[in-house]
């Protein structure tokens, strides 16, 4: 190697190391930000997924523990409280 192409190469990586330096803390800094925003995604998609799971178990457990008793027994309380409130208005009529 002569002398001026070693005069050439020495500035040159004294200009790059800083550069390579200043890249490879700026790439680390967007693979953190990354990975932070990565963690943050997995935890909302796991919280959606316990709520999601949760509402599946609700309706297992509606369809295996005789979902269709628990239709007869709203139907039920629904006919009660509709003759409940018309026993209730035909006393208000009786007593005015």
């Amino acid at each position: 190697m002569d002398t001026g192409t070693l005069a050439l190469i020495i500035p040159i990586l004294g200009v790059s190391i800083p550069i390579i330096a200043i890249w490879s803390k700026h790439r680390r800094d967007m693979l953190r930000m990354e990975l932070e925003a990565t963690a943050e995604k997995s935890a909302l998609y796991a919280n959606q997924n316990a709520e999601l799971e949760e509402r599946v178990r609700v309706l297992e457990r509606i369809i295996t523990d005789g979902g269709f008793d628990t239709a007869l027994q709203i139907e039920a309380l629904r006919d009660q409280r509709a003759a409940e409130q018309r026993t209730s208005a035909e006393r208000d009529k009786t007593v005015n």
